[in-house]
Parts: C-alpha cells; sequence; structure tokens
C-alpha cells in the first residue's frame, strides 16, 4: 500500500490531511519529540501542537508516560480496527433508526 492511499483511507475516516500526515509519519518513525516531528514535516510547533491534541482525541497519538515530551503514535492495525469499528458501530445505528428517519422524510414530502 502506498503512502498515499494509506493517508487517502485515513482521510475518508475524518482525518485531516495534515493529520493523516503527522500520525504517518510518527507511526513510520516511533516516538519523537514536537521539535522533531515539526522539523520534519516543516510545521510550526504551534500548529503542530493542535494537530497533536486532535490525534490524541482521535486515540491514535499517545504521550510517553516516561517521558511527557514524546509523541507516540498507536499502531496502525490498532487504528484500523478502531476506525472499523466506529464504521460499523456508525452503520449499526443508523440501521436501527431507519424506519423513523424514513417515516420523517416521507411526512416532510408529502
Amino acid at each position: 500500500m502506498s503512502l498515499e492511499r494509506i493517508i487517502r483511507t485515513l482521510e475518508s475516516f475524518g482525518f485531516e490531511r495534515i493529520e493523516a500526515e503527522v500520525y504517518v509519519y510518527l507511526a513510520k518513525k516511533g516516538p519523537l519529540r514536537a521539535d522533531e516531528i515539526a522539523a520534519a514535516l516543516k510545521l510550526s510547533k504551534q500548529k503542530l501542537y493542535l494537530i497533536l491534541k486532535k490525534l490524541q482525541k482521535k486515540g491514535v497519538v499517545t504521550v510517553s508516560p516516561q517521558c511527557t515530551a514524546l509523541f507516540l503514535a498507536v499502531a496502525f492495525e490498532k487504528v484500523l480496527d478502531m476506525l472499523v469499528k466506529a464504521g460499523l458501530e456508525q452503520a449499526q445505528a443508523i440501521e436501527e433508526t431507519k424506519k423513523e428517519i424514513l417515516s420523517s422524510w416521507r411526512s416532510m414530502t408529502e
């Protein structure tokens, strides 16, 4: 799988392109400090910290418990599992409310 395809896959699951690029870089390189990531990807530290915070909220990046200055990427396989599970849960939620949604739609179009 090419790097571009991986980034597009992450984008299809709701990542912004720059988030996907930061995640992939960190996943490939291993634990890194923010200044190392910022320099390699030519990002300001301020912007990078915002991206890292978003990635932490998504559960795909963590901070090292031994050294709070090191950021770690969750294994790509686990990230894919998380994204697939979230997608399946979303599909099931839609399926469970399908009749109600269709009923609302029909009442709006009559």
